[in-house]
């Protein structure tokens, strides 16, 4: 029996790539910044992801090189496209 539901962003690939399609569709600042609560405030409260499933994709973007962020952690950068990560399933 099961007593939750399945998380969509549960698997960190899922997450980042989701966190990638947010990045895409938010204007870009100074420099190619996005802010990282733009992000964030979409996945955690629209999306109902949670902070470790962000956190997670977060990481994962940030080492398949799709994201880059500041040290500071206030914002993100798109990293330039290699494969098409939006259509790959």
């Amino acid at each position: 029996m099961k007593h939750t539901a399945e998380r969509p962003y549960a698997d960190p690939d899922a997450a980042a790539r989701k966190l990638v399609e947010l990045a895409v569709s938010v204007a870009a600042v100074q420099d190619g910044r996005i802010y990282i609560e733009r992000i964030n405030g979409q996945f955690m409260i629209e999306l109902k992801g949670s902070g470790s499933e962000f956190g997670a994709g977060l990481r994962y973007a940030i080492e398949r090189g799709w994201l880059s962020k500041h040290e500071s952690g206030t914002y993100v950068k798109l990293m330039p496209p290699g494969e098409d990560l939006l259509t790959r399933k």
